[in-house]
């Protein structure tokens, strides 16, 4: 370290032991803060409590401190709420107040500081950018429109695993070739594009760095940059990384995929009768001059890291849960062969005959929970909740996992039972309608794809029960679902192998 930098940061020091004491003396004095553990200069709580904040941890700080808490992380307020009374409060009766987007160093960069939809602040920008983007990607006609194309991308991973020896003997890690079916049902909508394999080399590298951008995206290893500004030169060589890789997204997405559009567009009229693809209408609110060309590349990376990964985790989380339950496998394939006949191909319409297969996909939802923190909340001035002074900026983290697996709550919640959203909570539903089960949220910032996610992840559970056995490997019982979590994420640690044996018709 230099001694410059040292400088630097002793003033730094100095100055956020000020603003520390400062604040101390805010929270006896001024402020009713939530109750918390007590922060100490510089650090809050940081020291105490952590850079690992997921779900499971805060649940325990929620045990321990009540239904509200505050941490106070280096320099940042955070606070989290755990009851469906208080994530009514935030979501819905003052979804205004606490409608705005916190970012930190790494989405920053990766959101040009805010420029796509998911993590702008709540204001005009948002509302334009939740508007263009909706007709091309959430509404009942773009599922109508493409759902011949997510069932056609079911079938195709049907007949490759088919095709596959070994799937059916030493079995195949199948989240490679679901992986591949989600990127062509997004890119489908997105450019009426799709890719032919997984060695398809323009798939090889947009895989690579979407994989990229997720792992530096949602690691902890950045957290104390973020906490504490004064260490963030400490992540020169991070951010660096992050920014590199941003940078040659952005011009993937660019030179491929939105270029070949406009080429597209300038050989044709490309008026409301031939705007085909969810890129035309995006393109078209650009050259109207709502957006700039910035906004329309975060929204096509907004897409690919919302819309692709979040679903396929589910897929895979619900995969697993059905090889680890047979019983429940079986079950479900018996109302797939009585209600649609044994053979007949599961279709979007179907979807909403088989309750059953519904309590599949809500269960997974609820046990394992995609973003169970939900994306982070932020109020833009002082607030009130609860009777506590909620300073202005504040992170607010809704911990949605445990609305849905409190045993307070839920019936023994730790246990896969579909059954339960046919019995007790047959009321239930994902869109938001019980404030004990937000899987997408609800409210304003709510995530807009479950008008995509619930039929997708019907259709792909539904067409691979109904033509295989699912199967852990020769030798195990069940395959490993050990949790990893990331800044608000939760997937499976490990792509197990699955054995997928063809049935017999």
């Amino acid at each position: 370290m230099d001694l410059l930098l040292l400088e630097k940061s002793l003033l730094g020091i100095f100055v956020a032991v000020v603003v520390a004491i400062t604040i101390s003396k805010l929270r006896g004095k001024r402020f009713k803060l939530p109750p918390g553990p007590l922060p100490v200069p510089v650090f809050g709580n940081w020291l105490q409590v952590g850079d690992d904040l997921n779900h499971r941890n805060l649940t325990g700080l929620a045990k321990k401190f009540g239904d509200i808490f505050l941490l106070r992380m280096g320099q940042r307020n955070l606070v989290v709420v755990s009851s469906p009374e208080l994530a009514k409060e935030v979501l819905h009766t003052q979804g205004v107040e606490f409608g705005s987007r916190t970012r930190n160093v790494v989405f920053d960069i990766f959101t040009g500081k805010g420029q796509d939809m998911v993590f702008t602040v709540y204001g005009e920008h948002w509302r334009k950018m939740r508007r263009i983007m909706t007709v091309p990607f959430f509404t009942n006609k773009v599922v109508q429109q493409y759902r011949f194309g997510w069932e056609a991308e079911a079938g195709s991973v049907v007949e490759d695993v088919k095709n596959n020896p070994e799937a059916a003997t030493n079995g195949i890690i199948l989240r490679r070739r679901l992986q591949l079916m989600m990127y062509n049902n997004m890119y489908r909508i997105m450019f009426d594009k799709r890719f032919e394999s997984e060695d398809d080399p323009l798939f090889v590298r947009l895989k690579a760095l979407n994989g990229e951008r997720s792992r530096l995206a949602q690691s902890f290893e950045y957290n104390y940059g973020d906490f504490i500004p004064i260490l963030r030169p400490f992540l020169r060589g991070y951010l660096k990384i992050c920014k590199e890789v941003k940078e040659r997204r952005l011009q993937l997405f660019k030179d491929h995929f939105v270029e070949d559009r406009k080429r597209l567009a300038s050989t044709k009229s490309m008026n409301n009768e031939g705007l085909k693809c969810a890129i035309d209408h995006i393109l078209d609110a650009q050259q109207k001059g709502e957006i700039n060309e910035d906004n329309v590349l975060y929204i096509v990376e907004n897409i690919n890291v919302a819309a692709i990964e979040t679903t396929l985790w589910s897929i895979e989380w619900g995969i697993a849960e059905l090889v680890n339950h047979p019983e429940i496998q079986k079950k479900l394939r018996h109302e797939l062969d009585t209600v649609l006949g044994v053979g007949h191909q599961i279709t979007e319409p179907d979807t909403y005959k088989l309750p059953y297969l519904q309590a599949v996909v809500k269960e997974t939802l609820r046990l394992r929970m995609a973003i169970p923190l939900l994306v982070p909340h932020m109020n833009l001035h002082d607030a009130k909740l609860a009777g506590y002074d909620i300073p202005a900026e504040s992170k607010i983290l809704v911990n949605a996992w445990w609305l849905a697996n409190n045993p307070a709550n839920w019936k023994n919640p730790e246990e896969f039972r579909p059954e339960r959203f046919l019995e007790e909570e047959s009321k239930v539903e994902a869109n938001g309608n019980d404030f004990r089960y937000l899987p997408f949220g609800v409210g304003r910032r709510s995530c807009p794809g479950i008008i995509l996610a619930l039929p997708i992840l019907g259709i792909t559970l539904g067409r691979l029960v109904q033509n295989f056995e699912l199967l852990p490997p020769l030798g195990q019982s069940k395959i490993d679902t050990t949790e990893k979590g990331g800044q608000f994420s939760l997937h499976i640690l490990k792509h197990s192998t699955i054995v997928a044996k063809p049935r017999e018709f």
